[in-house]
């Protein structure tokens, strides 16, 4: 059992685990491995697992010599593969996670892992914060952060108990999210495919005991960049799109309707006050709720779209 002090003190109870896959996101990696190693709470281990891509792996195995960098190719291309072959490697009893568009602020990892003092914690979740590499646009509605990875207008601003993080900026405990066999592979974002594989995970690693849950912490920052072709309406309309046929597909797998309540509350909530801001309040922004609109309309139309592929399944030609 790791305890209060350990968690606390620079003792290598955890270790980061970084996906990548690509040549060209070199100079990026280089700089979250940085970031990593200058964290105020030293990881026991820093693994890059690159995704099908042996240049890469040789490449920053010369580059970076300190590092375990470590090939995967066992199973399908993606993200969820690699993380899992890097925890494969963990001997740490807490496993965070960073992608290699990321910076981590130096307290990432220290605030980070705080909240598995407690138990029934079996996970956590930083705050993304964008950096754009174009203004951001005047349209982009704030409630809409998710669109592009950054943490969005209606989260906790405290650390709060939740249903999901994003796996970017993630700790688990190891032994529970090998329990579960990890991210689902095959479920998650590769090429044109945006499934939310987060979500999976952390719904199944809560249901491993009782009142397990995960964390959000707003403490825990990584700054995360946003390329040019991100900046555009119709990267948004294709985001949105994505979202909901993935919520609905991962509802479908996991035979209920439960799971989408956040995503109902979402809705409800969040964007219906972004709409009333836009519209009525102190931030009026015609464009921005249009954006908000179309946005709702797009991630019910993929939701509708998964239902009928589901539909089309069930009833054959």
């Amino acid at each position: 059992m790791v305890t209060r002090h350990d968690l606390n003190s620079n003792s290598g109870a955890v270790s980061v685990v970084m996906a990548c896959y690509s040549m060209e996101r070199l100079r990026g990696i280089v700089a979250a491995v940085h970031s990593i190693a200058a964290q105020t709470l030293q990881p026991a281990e820093i693994i890059v697992a690159v995704d099908h891509n042996r240049s890469l792996a040789h490449t920053l195995r010369r580059e970076m010599p300190g590092i375990c960098v470590i090939s995967y190719e066992d199973g399908p291309r993606g993200a969820s593969g690699a993380r899992n072959a890097g925890v494969a490697v963990v001997s740490t009893p807490y496993t965070a996670f960073i992608d290699d568009d990321e910076i981590a602020d130096s307290s990432w990892l220290s605030e980070l892992i705080k909240p598995f003092a407690d138990e029934r914690v079996v996970g956590t979740g930083g705050r993304y914060r964008a950096v754009w590499r174009s203004p951001k646009p005047n349209w982009f509605p704030d409630e809409f952060g998710w669109v592009v990875g950054e943490s969005f207008h209606g989260m906790p601003i405290e650390t709060s108990r939740v249903r999901n993080v994003w796996s970017g900026s993630m700790a688990v405990r190891t032994a529970a999210f090998r329990a579960v066999g990890g991210f689902r592979v095959g479920f998650g974002k590769s090429g044109e495919r945006s499934q939310p594989e987060d979500t999976d995970l952390c719904i199944r690693m809560a249901e491993l005991g009782n009142d397990f849950h995960w964390m959000y912490v707003p403490t825990s920052v990584i700054d995360h960049d946003i390329p040019l072709e991100r900046s555009t309406f119709r990267f948004f309309l294709a985001r949105c799109y994505s979202e909901g046929k993935g919520k609905i597909e991962l509802r479908d797998d996991r035979n209920g309707s439960e799971e989408l309540d956040d995503e109902r509350d979402y809705v409800r909530s969040v964007l219906t006050s972004g709409l009333r801001r836009y519209v009525l309040g102190g931030r009026v922004s015609l464009s921005r709720a249009g954006a908000v609109v179309a946005g709702i309309v797009s991630a019910g139309m993929g939701a509708l779209s998964a239902i009928m592929c589901r539909r089309r399944h069930f009833v054959g030609p």
